[in-house]
């Protein structure tokens, strides 16, 4: 006994001299006052409404961007920035002196920020009387679930309209652009969550994403060109594409063009989006 009690004592003071050695570390984490999902909740809605609205009656004009009114909405820098990005990717001119700009745009917001709600199959979490005869209870029943949802939704409601800075006439509106953002959390006995949703490539669990067959993956194309997620190059010009013809001797020869011709948009899988100068 006594010289297995020293064999442990030496191979405790080896450990700590080696630990004492080599360093210990710890590491420290925290949490944001406000969580990620709901951050990209609301941007992500924003990203939606904004791409819904369409700049192009303005393209080529001088603008000034008034954007006193959004200063009390939620996240208001994001959405004027956002705004501001949409009306340069459309062709607008925009200028930072009121007095030298052709058109106001003028925007509102009527809606920014996030909702959720909870679905429970099973037994919910109950809190017991605390008797002096039951002291050795636990205060309450822990919640059992056989399957449980939590819906999560960012919401963004926008409306911009444009009159002359001159005169006051109006220009041109653009309605009521509304668009919502989701994350859906899901567990089946106790298993999860599946995270799912707009803010989400696919569907993940525990962290991983889960791939779907090539032949299930759809996108929806926006009607708008100029896509705010995607990069994008504004070139003055573009040449077409070079032109072959065959000459008498049946050889293959390129025929240049004479003048470059404005560049259409379009997407390519190998690059940005190539879109027309303002």
């Amino acid at each position: 006994m006594k010289r297995n009690s020293a064999a442990t004592l030496a191979v405790v003071a080896c450990a700590a001299m080696l630990c004492s050695s080599t360093g210990c570390g710890t590491t420290r984490t925290s949490n944001t006052l406000r969580t990620a999902t709901e951050q990209l909740l609301i941007s992500d809605a924003i990203d939606r409404a904004v791409q819904e609205i369409d700049f192009t009656p303005l393209a080529g004009k001088d603008v000034f961007f008034d954007d006193r009114h959004l200063y009390d909405v939620v996240d208001d820098a994001y959405l004027i920035s956002t705004l501001r990005q949409h009306l340069l990717a459309s062709g607008c001119i925009l200028k930072e002196d009121r007095e030298q700009a052709t058109f106001i745009v003028e925007s509102r917001a009527g809606a920014i920020g996030t909702d959720n709600d909870d679905l429970l199959f099973g037994i919910p979490q109950t809190n017991l009387p605390q008797i002096t005869l039951l002291a050795g209870l636990p205060p309450a029943i822990p919640e059992i679930p056989i399957a449980k949802r939590r819906n999560q939704r960012g919401v963004a409601k926008i409306a911009v309209f444009a009159y002359r800075r001159d005169s006051g006439e109006p220009a041109w509106q653009s309605g009521i652009a509304t668009s919502e953002s989701t994350s859906n959390d899901t567990w089946i006995l106790g298993a999860g969550p599946f995270k799912r949703g707009t803010i989400h490539e696919g569907t993940s669990f525990a962290g991983d994403k889960i791939t779907k067959p090539r032949s299930a993956r759809q996108s929806t194309p926006s009607k708008q060109v100029v896509q705010l997620r995607q990069e994008a190059i504004f070139p003055n010009t573009i040449s077409r594409p070079p032109v072959l013809a065959q000459d008498a001797e049946g050889e293959i020869q390129q025929v240049a063009l004479e003048e470059p011709v404005a560049a259409t948009p379009m997407a390519t899988a190998a690059g940005p989006s190539v879109l027309p100068p303002p």
